[in-house]
């Protein structure tokens, strides 16, 4: 499958392992691929993420993730589908954090061993990559470029696709910023 990536949808994924590196991560998770395709210049993706006024709202993407690691993985979804059942996530985590410690839920960093140093993808980041094809494959392209991992991050379930949404980048207003108003089997101009 990686054959079929675009130069700038390869940048995007070795990007993602770099930022794994930086944030000290055993594993590239999605959030790694979506900092790194806002990280990306000059793309289809890059435009569009510009144009959502993603760019520009960075570090607020970056303080919902880390939000994120702080309730142990758990989306804004599954906290409000706990909290249908009368499950209340935040007073769980305040107990939590105060009995053992705050982001005690955020996960061990580095403890784990890597094969031959290198980090794995997240069943999460696999689902984003493959669904990535599926997009392209969807929209008769013979390549995989950073506009289908957009399309993929807000596709599939998840943290990234929650984080994307509370900031205005649903699957269909990323996909008008794409390919504008006609969305599927259109291509973008240029």
């Amino acid at each position: 499958m990686f054959e079929r990536f675009t130069k700038g949808a390869r940048a995007a994924v070795t990007g993602a392992v770099t930022h794994a590196e930086r944030a000290g991560g055993d594993v590239i998770t999605e959030e790694h691929l979506l900092l790194s395709l806002l990280d990306q210049p000059g793309g289809r993706a890059s435009f569009a993420v510009a144009a959502l006024g993603l760019t520009d709202r960075r570090d607020t993407i970056e303080a919902a993730f880390a939000e994120v690691r702080r309730r142990g993985g758990l989306t804004r979804a599954d906290t409000e589908a706990l909290a249908g059942i009368g499950i209340d996530v935040t007073e769980i985590l305040t107990r939590v954090e105060g009995a053992h410690g705050e982001g005690v839920l955020t996960g061990g960093r580095g403890n784990r061993r890597r094969w031959f140093g290198q980090r794995p993808f997240t069943a999460g980041a696999k689902s984003v990559l493959e669904k990535s094809l599926r997009i392209a494959l969807g929209r008769r392209d013979r390549f995989i470029g950073e506009e289908h991992l957009l399309l993929a991050l807000v596709a599939c379930p998840g943290a990234a696709a929650d984080v994307l949404a509370e900031h205005g980048a649903s699957y269909g207003a990323v996909e008008r910023a794409l390919y504008g108003t006609g969305g599927h089997g259109q291509a973008l101009a240029g």
